[in-house]
């Protein structure tokens, strides 16, 4: 199974302050605007989401058919693919994506100790 880039998106309390923190870390601002409440930041292959009074948890993401630059991939596992992949083995999905449609789409699913999993497919 091919999800594409790793991300964990940050639910955080204040976007300056994290976004500082973070940059201790050497990581940049790779995408987003704080004025919009999110920002991106890459430290080579290593992405982080910062995002501010967007969603209650942390959430782990993936994203089909990106690479960690955010270009498309040339193959990958479109997020349909994946959802009956998952479905076959078992897994509850949170949210499904609608098997009748194409391009961009997105799946939630919970591990076993309730953490938020996000495959979100944008191409």
């Amino acid at each position: 199974m091919k999800l594409g880039a790793f991300s964990i998106s940050l639910s955080v309390k204040d976007i300056k302050a994290s976004k500082e923190f973070y940059e201790t870390f050497g990581f940049t601002v790779f995408a987003g605007d704080p004025a919009n409440n999110y920002l991106i930041m890459k430290n080579e292959d290593s992405l982080i989401g910062l995002f501010q009074g967007m969603f209650e948890n942390n959430i782990l993401t993936f994203n089909p058919g990106w690479n960690t630059n955010a270009e498309q991939l040339d193959t990958f596992d479109d997020v349909r693919t994946i959802q009956e992949e998952l479905k076959s083995k078992g897994i509850e999905l949170q949210k499904e994506v609608d098997t009748t449609t194409t391009g961009p789409g997105s799946i939630t699913v919970f591990d076993p100790d309730g953490n938020a999993i996000l495959i979100d497919q944008h191409v």
